[in-house]
């Protein structure tokens, strides 16, 4: 059965630093499901935010599975939910897999010889909506350690507009908003980076890259390299196997995003041929079709049924917590087709 890695042990196993990533050994076969959702007593001096950061959850996550709870103030001695089960992704389980509407990426390592493989799960901040994130499959093409930011034309025009002009050139630095690491992606213009501002981290605040905690791009640096394949998806739900029962995981659909700039596309370099470019994001499918298609998907090879009544409550939710809507059958006629 699959089990939660306790941090001080992975760091051990790779010789790295603590980081606030979630760390799983990837479930057998039949399974799609990894952690469990645990709670913490906030303390006095702690945000939602705070407690986000220690448990590898972003801004997105804490604050839906607790929407009763003050954000900068919980009070001391409130029970905070800590939403840190998860339905892996939809796709090959290889490389890094980036979720727009989760806010989250996973990283599947290859495992050495005779070892079990291991997920690891971080949050994200993505593009605003007027500086998308783009989809697609790329892969790592470049790494840098305390890299300057050049800022593009367009972001100093625009923090010119608010009085707040930038420099060609910012060095590595606390005013970097790269913070210490990044990692450039086959599509042009756009990074994996760490940030100088970690408390927007799990937001849709970006110009387009991908920030992460600088615990978690120190650590990701150290165990991922060049080439490593990168999948950028938008799936608000995700259905998948916990032994016998289906599980569904519904996150809020992203606001319709806009085409990509065309200053980003004339940045093309010398790509390789499996690097596919970005494209504009088309409007997301409505919740129930993407269950009903992701269900067909789930039940290819095993009959399954869903609890309709439980899919709608949870879409109606839509708190990014797993929950159970459907159970395994023996009689396939009962599957996908009748339902």
């Amino acid at each position: 059965m699959m089990r939660r890695l306790a941090l001080c042990v992975a760091a051990v196993l790779l010789a790295a630093s603590p980081a606030r990533s979630e760390i799983y050994e990837l479930p057998p076969e039949g399974y799609d499901v990894i952690g469990a959702v645990s709670t913490v007593t906030a303390r006095y001096e702690d945000t939602l935010v705070d407690i986000a950061r220690r448990h590898g959850l972003g801004y997105q996550d804490i604050v839906r599975a607790n929407p009763d709870v003050k954000i900068w103030l919980p009070g001391e001695g409130t029970e905070v939910v800590l939403p840190t089960r998860f339905v892996l992704p939809p796709g090959p389980r290889e490389g890094l897999v980036l979720n727009l509407a989760e806010y989250r990426m996973y990283y599947y390592p290859k495992p050495g010889k005779g070892e079990p493989a291991y997920v690891y799960t971080y949050p994200m901040s993505i593009g605003r909506m007027d500086w998308e994130t783009p989809l697609g499959r790329t892969k790592i093409v470049a790494m840098a350690k305390n890299p300057a930011w050049y800022p593009p034309q367009s972001v100093r025009d625009e923090h010119a507009a608010d009085g707040d002009p930038l420099p060609r050139i910012v060095p590595p630095g606390p005013e970097n908003p790269l913070g210490s690491r990044a990692l450039r992606l086959g599509l042009p213009g756009y990074l994996i980076h760490g940030t100088n501002r970690p408390a927007g981290v799990g937001m849709r605040v970006s110009h387009g890259c991908v920030r992460m905690f600088p615990e978690d791009i120190e650590f990701l640096f150290r165990h991922i390299g060049v080439n490593a394949v990168v999948r950028i998806i938008n799936a608000p739900v995700k259905l998948g196997w916990d032994g016998e029962a289906l599980v569904a995981e519904v996150h809020p659909l992203l606001e319709t995003p806009q085409p990509l700039v065309e200053e980003s596309l004339q940045q093309v370099d010398e790509l390789d041929a499996d690097i596919e470019l970005p494209q504009a994001v088309s409007p997301g499918k409505d919740p129930l079709t993407q269950v009903t298609e992701q269900f067909i998907s789930a039940t290819a090879e095993r009959a399954g049924q869903l609890d309709w009544d439980r899919v709608e409550l949870l879409v109606e939710r839509s708190d990014g917590i797993p929950e159970a809507v459907g159970i395994s059958i023996k009689n396939a006629a009962a599957s996908a087709a009748s339902e």
